[in-house]
């Protein structure tokens, strides 16, 4: 069973996404009772590899108020648990002009918390206008099939 806690809804706006991998995160206690709770913020959020290992940051955990003094820094670096071949050509895919890793979900799997990463490519301006405007093309067109077969003439 999978337990959704937080979405970066702006990340699929803001980024083409590639390719999706999953990814466990190394939690403090305090972190994990506060992620139960839906204190997480993705919107800033990035992935980096460095030495070997992939780091999250910018990603927002609130402190877990009954905690008090064993909570940690709520805006500090993360390390993402995944295998050696997929760390290997995920650094070799970020080092590839254009390339980021962009966390979309963070979820509980079995108990486990994991992090849904990214790999995505930075749109432009004018392909987020495109998208918009074939979007609502393609809404429209659906509302008046849907008029038209009922009878109602467009």
């Amino acid at each position: 069973m999978v337990k959704q806690v937080a979405t970066n809804r702006k990340a699929r706006h803001n980024y083409t996404i590639e390719e999706t991998f999953e990814a466990g995160i190394v939690l403090s206690g305090s972190e994990v009772k506060s992620l139960r709770q839906g204190g997480c913020s993705l919107e800033d959020g990035f992935a980096v590899v460095k030495n070997g290992e992939v780091i999250l940051r910018g990603v927002h955990i609130a402190p877990y108020k009954q905690a008090s003094i064993y909570n940690v820094d709520p805006d500090r670096d993360r390390r993402l648990l995944l295998h050696r071949r997929e760390i290997a050509r995920l650094a070799g895919k970020v080092k590839e002009r254009g390339y980021t890793l962009v966390p979309l979900r963070i979820y509980f799997k079995r108990g486990f918390a994991k992090v849904e990463l990214g790999l995505g490519r930075g749109k432009k301006l004018y392909d987020k206008r495109r998208k918009l405007r074939e979007e609502d093309e393609r809404r429209r067109t659906d509302e008046a099939l849907k008029r038209y077969s009922r009878g109602q003439r467009v």
